[in-house]
């Protein structure tokens, strides 16, 4: 089990994070894992953090398991299950530098991507694609997804112009996550990252993770989340801007 009191005072945020995007406050847990890796090498990181969010999505599944838009999903995870697998063999090929350096780049485009967002509307051109274009979407979602718990950016490219109802947006974004997350256990078990330590370390962090997770799901009705995205958005930005000069340094 990890004892550095410098991997805690990262983890505790992280966890956090990811306990109010599981709970509906989508977006926030992407700075997770751009936070651990200055604790730890991203590929263990992402390892600690997978148990964590296959028990977080039990909460959000069953708080939104009655709203799904399932021909939706039916299209894009095929395709994420394919984008685990590249993202398996990135990671298994090159040096831990290299996927610090990918870690960083998507945490830049994630977080440019959502600044943007919030000021413009989805690009309605995708209403107009075949809904097998989504599959290529799932691809991406799911690179992302298994090199850095990061699959929003995509997986949001492709949903939101569909202009769900919010409860069947979060609802199917849970769902898709949760099955995702489940399809990378064998990737980081080649890996070689469920070791014991690992587990214990993520096991040490499960309360943090569960409560933060229903807190998220009882503030997502009441609580308007825009006035904390800016920071958290311009924050991830930073990170990866910092996480990629190391990387290359």
């Amino acid at each position: 089990m990890i004892t550095d009191w410098h991997f805690y005072a990262l983890a505790i945020p992280a966890v956090i994070l990811l306990g109010l995007a599981k709970g509906g406050f989508a977006g926030m847990g992407a700075l997770s894992l751009p936070l651990l890796a200055f604790a730890v090498d991203p590929v263990r990181a992402a390892a600690i953090t997978l148990p964590l969010l296959i028990a977080q999505d039990v909460v959000g599944v069953w708080a939104f398991r009655r709203t799904v838009d399932w021909k939706l999903l039916g299209w894009m995870l095929p395709g994420a299950v394919l984008g685990i697998w590249l993202g398996y063999v990135f990671a298994a090929s090159v040096s831990p530098s290299a996927v610090m350096a990918a870690v960083g780049a998507i945490s830049m485009l994630f977080g440019t991507y959502r600044l943007w967002a919030a000021r413009h509307a989805p690009p309605r051109a995708a209403n107009r694609w075949p809904e097998w274009v989504g599959s290529l979407f799932g691809v991406a979602s799911g690179f992302t997804s298994q090199i850095a718990h990061a699959g929003q950016p995509p997986f949001q490219l492709w949903v939101l112009p569909r202009n769900l109802p919010r409860e069947l947006l979060v609802g199917t974004t849970a769902i898709f996550f949760a099955v995702i997350n489940w399809i990378k256990v064998p990737a980081y078990a080649a890996l070689g990252q469920f070791t014991s330590a690992n587990l214990l370390t993520a096991a040490a962090l499960l309360p943090l993770a569960l409560v933060s997770t229903v807190a998220g799901v009882a503030l997502v009705r009441r609580v308007p989340a825009e006035r904390f995205f800016t920071a958290i958005y311009v924050l991830m930005i930073a990170v990866g801007a910092a996480l990629l000069w190391e990387a290359l340094a």
